[in-house]
Order: structure tokens, then sequence, then C-alpha cells
């Protein structure tokens, strides 16, 4: 497995570069981090773009990232939380180089509508991923995301902390699992 030099996060929908979860990751792993905003974020909308954009908008970064830290892209984390993980999983999918996924919270379908699924590129990630989530997520409890993950070629962790979503009180633990999990790379 490549060792990571790196790491980009990508908020989700709702959020920004300073969710208090990235800042929180980005504090506690030991590698350069670039905390990024979607561009509809940038523009001050409050819409999220199509993925089309949004996933041209982490390859930008991860572009931006690998030249300003001199690491070989293939050496970068990518992920985030929610939406922004899911559009750095979708990169990855289509071929972006990436050392390893972080996806926190991520949004496996809408709330309530679980035959909605968000899966069709799991089966094409062959990296190692970390997906990290609340016990109680309407948008995947741990029992739908380890079944659907089970789709990725890469290793996949899995670590529940206790809440829903955006689960309250447990940045400090979210980050140093994923401090924890780069570091054993």
């Amino acid at each position: 497995m490549a060792t990571v030099e790196a790491l980009l996060l990508a908020p989700g929908a709702g959020a920004d570069r300073e969710s208090p979860a990235l800042v929180a990751v980005e504090q506690a792993v030991a590698v350069p981090t670039v905390r990024m905003d979607f561009p509809y974020r940038r523009e001050g909308r409050k819409a999220p773009d199509r993925a089309p954009k949004l996933i041209a908008s982490v390859r930008e970064e991860a572009v931006g990232l690998a030249a300003s830290a001199g690491v070989a892209p293939d050496r970068i984390a990518l992920g985030g939380r929610s939406m922004g993980g899911r559009m750095c999983s979708m990169a990855v999918a289509e071929g972006l180089p990436a050392a390893a996924l972080v996806l926190l919270s991520y949004p496996l379908h809408p709330p309530g509508k679980p035959e909605k699924l968000r899966i069709e590129h799991l089966p094409r990630i062959t990296v190692p991923c970390l997906f990290v989530g609340g016990s109680r997520d309407p948008f995947g409890s741990p029992e739908e995301i380890e079944h659907h993950t089970a789709a990725i070629a890469g290793p996949v962790t899995h670590v529940w902390v206790p809440g829903g979503h955006s689960p309250k009180g447990q940045d400090a633990a979210i980050a140093a699992t994923v401090a924890d999990w780069l570091g054993s790379l």
C-alpha cells in the first residue's frame, strides 16, 4: 500500500471548508492537508453544482495539492464529509490517482429513500477506504453501508461512532480514527 503524504478534504453539501469535523481531522493528521471549498460555495451559492462539476473541482484541488506539497498524486488521500467524500470516491472511481479514501458520514442514500442507492461507482474503487459514520445515520445505517461497500475492490475499514449524520461531540474521536488509520497505511 502507498504511504499517504498529503490529504485533501471536501465538505458536505451544507458546509464549507471550515466544517468542524474537517478542521479536527486536519489538526490530527501528520501530513500536509488542504480543506477545499466547492465552486458553488466560493461563489456564495447554497445549492451544490451537479456531480461532474464537483468531481472536476476535486480533480483540480488534488492536482494543486500534489504540486504544492511536492508529492506524487497517488500518495494523496482524498475524502471528506458526506457529499464531499462521495465526490472524492467518484473521482477516484473515474481514475483520479489516490493513496486512499477517507469517507466521513458517507451518504449511501437520501434519508428515508433506501431504494435510491449511490453505489454504482463503488466496484471501481481499488484503494484502501475508511468509512467513519454515526451509528444512527439516516443516510445509511452501519449494516447498509457495510453490505454495499463489500463491492469495493480495495480494503475497507468501518468505524461507527454514536450519533446521526453529523455525530455531535465526536469530532475528536473521528479525527483520531482518521489519523491512526492513515498512519497504518
